[in-house]
């Protein structure tokens, strides 16, 4: 699926099953606790902190797509076609990144 077929589905489910579109502000708050979700389960699989019982349920596949489904949600009400901000994005991290990764001694 591209980012323009997600955005017409997360249209399509929101206008079907959710009513309307939490506000903006709403959005940013609930991507902020998804992203927060993301990092626990990281800090705890892949980090040193302690895994406590109920952990063994964090799915971060699960919530990766959390986190996808909000931005989509906000770039939907804010009329942000992702598909062509992210080519554009990428074009602008190329030129200006493109050796400085390669040349970062930290990296090798």
């Amino acid at each position: 699926m591209n980012l323009k077929k997600a955005q017409k589905t997360v249209d399509d489910w929101i206008n079907q099953h959710g009513v309307r579109y939490f506000n903006e502000l709403t959005n940013m708050a609930i991507l902020t606790e998804e992203v927060g979700e993301v990092a626990k389960i990281i800090a705890r699989k892949y980090g040193e902190q302690s895994s406590k019982d109920d952990d063994k349920t964090d799915n971060l596949a699960d919530e990766l797509s959390d986190v996808l489904f909000v931005l989509i949600c906000l770039a939907n009400q804010t009329g942000i076609d992702l598909e062509q901000s992210f080519l554009r994005n990428l074009e602008k991290k190329t030129n200006r990144d493109i050796n400085r990764h390669k040349s970062n001694i930290k990296l090798k």
